[in-house]
């Protein structure tokens, strides 16, 4: 006697289950499952591959949520693979507008011009997608620059703390300029306009001697002399 099969009840391609939290509103939860970045790109994804047939919402939603873990964990194999073949689709494209616009070429400049604006646009955009490839498998050492003091002109002062064996223009200099308290060869000095002691040029004065007139009366033109 052959065995009743179950009936499966198929799911709608259209539907996904939204994720919920215990004590979690109805709408908070359908709002918490709309915003996931995995539920919008499904919904992106399967109006544009209709040509593909009815897509499952759910099942697409799944596959991008492996994508996104594998990008997670390290694993930028898709990401890489992805920039490949858009790259070569970008190619395609650059060339199928040129040719379209050398067809419109002496009768129609202005539809060839359009064109070919379009086409250095795809062009522009292959390259920069092989770029962003080469950045991934190579990506830039970081670099560090304590401070960069810019010039007028064409000149550029880096002032960060380069330890270079035999190279003494690439010490940073430890002595600032413009302090009142400077030190040279190991020893301090103040400010020369600090008050200092008297030397030797500042020796007390004696009094000037007593001057020796004559008795007689004063004359027109006569003076005393001065003993010293």
């Amino acid at each position: 006697m052959a065995s009743k099969r179950k009936s499966t009840k198929k799911r709608d391609a259209n539907q996904i289950t939204a994720s919920t939290k215990p004590d979690d509103d109805e709408g908070v939860a359908k709002a918490r499952t709309v915003l996931r970045p995995t539920v919008q790109a499904a919904v992106t994804v399967k109006a544009l591959t209709q040509q593909f047939g009815e897509q499952d919402l759910t099942g697409l939603m799944e596959a991008l949520s492996e994508q996104t873990k594998s990008a997670n964990e390290g694993d930028l194999g898709r990401g890489e693979a992805m920039l490949a073949t858009q790259a070569h689709t970008l190619d395609a494209l650059f060339h199928t507008l040129v040719q379209r616009a050398i067809l419109n070429m002496g009768e129609y400049m202005g539809a060839a011009e359009t064109y070919m604006k379009l086409a250095l646009r795809a062009q522009s955009q292959c390259r920069a997608t092989w770029e962003a490839l080469s950045a991934i498998k190579n990506p830039p050492m970081a670099g560090y620059v304590g401070q960069a003091n810019i010039a007028h002109g064409h000149q550029q002062i880096n002032n960060a703390d380069i330890k270079k064996s035999g190279d003494p223009c690439a010490r940073e200099n430890k002595i600032p300029p413009n302090e009142l308290l400077e030190q040279k060869h190991g020893s301090e000095w103040l400010d020369t306009g600090a008050a200092g002691k008297a030397g030797a040029t500042d020796s007390e004065l004696e009094a000037v001697g007593e001057i020796d007139r004559p008795d007689q009366p004063k004359r027109e033109g006569n003076f005393g002399t001065k003993r010293l």
